[in-house]
């Protein structure tokens, strides 16, 4: 493994690292102009170091991993811990390259290997890690979802039940469920107010009309580009912009897809408050529907465009009037 490493290093410039992290092991791939897999390590503190350590060495210059349900958090903050250019990337994105390349097959080392050959062939872009406070925030903000989850579920448990015991039995975990939400949502609150920047955000967030607490948090943790790209981008990231479905002369449907579906999910209930209540997003959906445009697309473009606005907002630190304009 050390000949490996040192051939490696004196060419470390075009060198891709694919990682596929499980519960318990980290699999290696090296791509430059032959494949070097590395041995394993463990998916624990030591294995973090003892990794970190070879890939400074190598220098390479991207390191590939997937967002895989949390068992990639604490490798990603240590490989950012020690300023080496790692990108998480979408499981589908790379699922799809493989099924590009022919590789049907699926162990971790295959794995490895394709997230190595998906940094060298489409060189994902570079970003800038969540900090701590920031990673902190959005695992309050998905406990918050989960336990809202819940909630509807022992709801509709209850709307069922005929049996006292089982309807007291319900209603108890209701309690201690309704207990932690409250709970969760004071540490979100605390969190936001401790830094002087992330109040700003919300504030100005929470001043459109169908905007409320939850889904100016979700923005400000899940959407951080929100006022630092185009409003075209914007729309693509969280999946509201149309794309084209042509081929030779027929034209298809245009529909949206992909981007980040817990942005989305939360935007899509702002927008159906501020298509009712909101002063001139309530005018914009009365004259998509009235000009034949379907309800449901309409909602769509309401959203679509509350986004565009809140994207405005950041950008410019102004907050929201009721004289703007929509076309």
């Amino acid at each position: 493994m050390d000949s490996a490493v040192s051939s490696v290093a004196a060419v470390a410039s075009a060198l891709c690292v694919g990682i596929d992290v499980s519960k318990d092991r980290l699999d290696v791939a090296c791509i430059l102009e032959t494949v070097l897999t590395c041995a394993a390590f463990a998916n624990d503190a030591a294995g973090h170091a003892a990794l970190v350590q070879m890939l400074k060495t190598l220098g390479p210059r991207l390191i590939v991993i997937e967002a895989t349900g949390g068992y990639h958090r604490l490798l990603a903050a240590a490989l950012g811990a020690a300023s080496l250019p790692l990108v998480i990337v979408n499981p589908r994105q790379v699922r799809d390259f493989a099924r590009a390349m022919g590789v049907l097959a699926k162990t971790d080392k295959i794995d490895a290997l394709v997230l190595a050959r998906f940094g060298e062939k489409i060189n994902p872009q570079l970003r800038p890690l969540p900090d701590a406070q920031s990673s902190a925030l959005s695992d309050l903000l998905s406990r918050r979802r989960q336990l809202v989850e819940m909630r509807t579920s022992e709801l509709n448990r209850r709307g069922q039940c005929v049996d006292a015991k089982v309807k007291s039995s319900i209603n108890a975990v209701l309690k201690t469920i309704e207990r932690q939400i409250t709970l969760i949502e004071q540490d979100l609150d605390d969190q936001i107010k401790g830094s002087p920047l992330w109040q700003h955000k919300v504030d100005l967030l929470s001043s459109v009309p169908g905007i409320g607490a939850v889904v100016a948090r979700t923005l400000l943790v899940d959407l951080p580009e929100l006022g630092a790209v185009s409003r075209q981008k914007i729309a693509a990231l969280v999946g509201v912009a149309p794309l084209n479905r042509d081929s030779g002369t027929m034209r298809g449907k245009r529909m949206v897809w992909g981007g980040r579906a817990v942005v989305r999910r939360t935007l899509y209930m702002a927008a159906l408050v501020a298509a009712r209540y909101n002063p001139v997003l309530s005018g914009y959906y009365q004259r998509l529907v009235a000009g034949g445009k379907a309800k449901k697309l309409a909602l769509i473009a309401v959203l679509r465009k509350l986004l565009v606005i809140l994207n405005a907002m950041i950008r410019t630190n102004t907050p929201w009037r009721n004289t703007i304009e929509i076309a």
